[in-house]
């Protein structure tokens, strides 16, 4: 079933609402990398790199290298050693994606219309939402809490959270609201209709402040340190940790001594 077939608003207001939320995520992301000069580290860093590289690689290893940059760290989530970690994050990612395409079909192409979606819109729709809770909620409350993870208990919240949750309650209100509607429940399926989009509002006029900017940063990132592994120019690595004074950190450490 379409969930947005009757809709509590106008389809137009809908369609409108949709629209602002993507330009508060364009918005928020231009922002964020304007306050935490996000783009100016990546600058510097290669051209620190550039300064430093041994050899030069060529437009075809350029491109190979951006191939596995997208099918290692992108796609798969390769940054992640934990594989339950990998598998909540791949489950919560390709959820949200789902979620957020069909939601924007959904609305542009069916919202309140005579026309029928077909079935396949409505089905991802429920799919992607479901697998962000699977996801989000099994990292909440058994990655998250493990100590060999995070260790973190899941009533403590951080700033840092407010991705994830706001992501949760986003995705929750909307499956109680489609199940409600679906159900006839009226006034109650309107209430969690309204929290779907007071959540969803966090979601996406919170980038500055939550995670949501770094899934366009991270590839980036990897795609300048993959490079910069290929040319000899990595320059943003620690110092070893026996070896501090080479590179001007402090004094040089004793040998631990055994009594």
């Amino acid at each position: 079933m379409n969930p947005f077939s009757e809709l509590p608003i106008p389809a137009l207001a809908m369609q409108i609402y949709v629209i602002v939320m993507l330009v508060l995520v364009v918005a928020g992301t231009l922002f964020d990398v304007w306050h935490k000069r996000s783009a100016a580290y990546f600058f510097a860093a290669e051209k620190k790199g550039r300064e430093a590289r041994t050899r030069e690689i060529d437009s075809g290893e350029k491109a190979s290298i951006a191939a596995k940059t997208i099918a290692h760290d992108v796609l798969a989530s390769g940054e992640f050693c934990n594989q339950r970690r990998r598998a909540a994050h791949l489950l919560t990612m390709y959820g949200f994606v789902l979620f957020v395409v069909t939601t924007a079909i959904l609305v542009f192409g069916y919202a309140d219309t005579e026309a029928a979606a077909p079935a396949i819109w409505p089905l991802l729709w429920w799919l992607g939402a479901l697998m962000v809770c699977i996801g989000g909620y099994w990292f909440w409350f058994k990655i998250r809490v493990d100590v060999a993870a995070e260790g973190n208990p899941w009533y403590r919240i951080v700033q840092a959270d407010l991705f994830i949750l706001s992501l949760l309650g986003t995705t929750t209100f909307a499956l109680i609201w489609a199940v409600l509607e679906a159900a006839g429940a009226g006034w109650l399926a309107t209430l969690f209709f309204w929290l779907f989009i007071i959540a969803a509002t966090v979601l996406f006029g919170s980038v500055p402040w939550s995670k949501f900017a770094h899934m366009f940063f991270k590839p980036a990132a990897a795609y300048q340190r993959r490079i910069s592994d290929a040319d000899g120019g990595r320059q943003n690595l620690p110092p070893p940790a026996d070896k501090p004074e080479q590179f001007g950190l402090g004094i040089k450490r004793e040998a631990p001594r055994h009594y």
